[in-house]
């Protein structure tokens, strides 16, 4: 196995010595062994990223949209140059299947920062306001902290807006899966963006990430995570009145009426729910099932289940990886254990891979609304079915949630796009509906403050000023 060590952060424009000789290692979660590390950083690092982000911030700012926008299709292309190598470390680093890594873990961001090369390029006009004219300026330094289960989609979710709106960067990836961010610094180096307008330091939450958000010189944190840690990083940044966005935790509901084609919602809401081995925020795990169909959809979500085999990530017919870690393998397990809904596939005892992280795709049926598989994100491939009498039970089950930040609605169009209308969750997919790359994303309720992607992700990087004339 090929092994990946990184023993330095990315900071003013340069690869930089760590503060600490400490480090992180990256294990493989399907062969369990370790191939790669980064450095452990510490607050020192943090305050040398922020320092170099907030001396480049004035130069970067005052460059032309069209000067920011050559700069971000210069990053493009050094990344697309790439697409393989982030594949590749995806799928070593984190275990999604080779094919998929392919085509979300690394086609989706080069799509996002290819958007945002053309919108830092043509920004949205200044609006006259009566005698006042209403401009957008960026917010200043950005700590940007993201997640381990799309390394490089959250990353640049983040960094290609806070960039295209002017602002510069420091970024904390995560210590599970750091080493694709380290591909997104080498070719900021070959895209020769000016020193100090993207930064990089590797490290813990409860070190590097709390640092950042702390930091009296971020003006904005974004973070994508738990909604536990948002809620830590929230108070870390109000105690100085930073700017904060972010991006949680979900509990999506799947709603298939009575009138919606049966056989493909069931098997897109199955394949939805366990993308990424189910490691993915937006995911439908909960299938609401019209009680006239309900038995039918049953047996169909089990038997498709069954139709999604563990293995290698890099072996072609491998449709689940394992889970990012062994304390995810345990945590998922855990919800398994627990539940007392009626399985109808995987579980426990079913067969999975001899070594790494992995969980079987697992179906229950009966569950109860208000219980914990029902409630509580459970980041894996456990999916449950909830029978429904009406559209009206429906739409009060899965608003029935601390969470809101995706679902799905099956049936006849103009029913389906009303019943889509009344759930409490910030993006909806009716009858199968393509992910939008450039739609705003982000959540209601726990599930987030703000949005990101297209406009509405580089509106949230900036700062609205009015003056009167």
């Amino acid at each position: 196995m090929t092994s990946v060590f990184r023993d330095e952060h990315w900071i003013g424009g340069a690869f930089v010595p760590p503060d600490s000789g400490d480090r992180i290692e990256v294990e493989n979660p399907y062969t369990e062994e370790v191939f790669g590390h980064v450095p452990a950083g510490t607050a020192e690092d943090v305050n040398l990223a922020v320092s170099a982000a907030h001396q480049a911030l004035a130069g970067w700012a005052a460059l032309t949209p069209a000067e920011r926008g050559t700069a971000l299709d210069r990053l493009h292309r050094a990344l697309l140059a790439r697409a393989d190598e982030i594949a590749r470390i995806v799928g070593l680093e984190l275990g999604t299947p080779l094919k998929i890594a392919k085509v979300v873990q690394a086609g989706l961001p080069l799509t996002v920062l290819a958007g945002y090369a053309e919108l830092a390029a043509h920004p949205p006009a200044d609006e006259v306001i009566g005698n006042s004219l209403v401009v957008r300026e960026p917010v200043g330094v950005v700590g940007a902290i993201t997640p381990w289960n799309y390394p490089l989609h959250q990353v640049v979710a983040k960094v290609g807006a806070a960039l295209a709106a002017g602002n510069t960067v420091v970024l904390k990836p995560s210590e599970l899966t750091p080493l694709t961010a380290y591909l997104l610094a080498d070719a900021v180096a070959e895209a020769g963006l000016p020193p100090g307008v993207f930064n990089l330091v590797a490290g813990t939450g409860p070190v590097v990430g709390s640092a950042i958000a702390g930091h009296p010189d971020v003006d904005m944190v974004s973070f994508t995570g738990s909604t536990a840690t948002g809620r830590a990083i929230s108070h870390a940044a109000a105690d100085r009145i930073a700017k904060v966005s972010l991006e949680l935790g979900g509990k999506s509901a799947n709603l298939i009426l009575d009138d919606a084609d049966l056989v493909k919602a069931v098997k897109v809401g199955v394949g939805n729910a366990f993308l990424n081995s189910g490691q993915t925020c937006t995911a439908w795990t909960r299938m609401l099932v019209h009680r006239s169909h309900y038995d039918d959809a049953v047996e169909l979500a089990a038997k498709t289940a069954a139709g999604y085999p563990l293995g290698d990530p890099f072996d072609p017919a491998t449709r689940l990886g394992p889970l990012a870690s062994a304390g995810q393998r345990a945590r998922v397990r855990g919800f398994i254990e627990r539940a007392s809904a009626r399985l109808v596939a995987g579980g426990l005892d079913a067969p999975v891979p001899s070594t790494g992280h992995f969980v079987a795709p697992t179906v229950f049926a009966d569950v109860d609304p208000d219980s914990e598989i029902a409630q509580e994100e459970i980041f894996g491939p456990v999916l449950s079915i909830i029978p429904f009498g009406d559209d009206d039970e429906a739409v009060a089950i899965a608003n029935n949630s601390k969470y809101g930040l995706a679902g799905a609605v099956w049936g006849s169009s103009e029913r389906a796009l009303a019943v889509a209308r009344r759930l409490r969750t910030g993006a909806v997919d009716v009858n199968g509906g393509s992910f939008n790359p450039f739609a705003p994303f982000g959540g209601y309720k726990q599930s987030g403050i703000g949005r990101e992607l297209g406009a509405y992700g580089l509106a949230e990087f900036s700062q609205v000023k009015a003056i009167q004339r």
